[in-house]
């Protein structure tokens, strides 16, 4: 989630498509979210592990 993030912000930011920009963004920060919350130990989705 987080590369789909970089890629959104980086294809949105090139074409000057401010949605894609804006989804990328909300993307990576989701994606930081979730890999903190896994790399803490919490349970995400139901699973230990969040890969």
């Amino acid at each position: 989630m987080i590369v789909l993030g970089i890629i959104l912000l980086i294809l949105g930011f090139a074409l000057g498509i401010y949605v894609l920009w804006a989804i990328g963004i909300v993307l990576l920060v989701i994606g930081v979210v979730l890999w903190i919350l896994g790399a803490l130990g919490h349970a995400v989705g139901g699973r230990r592990h969040y890969w």
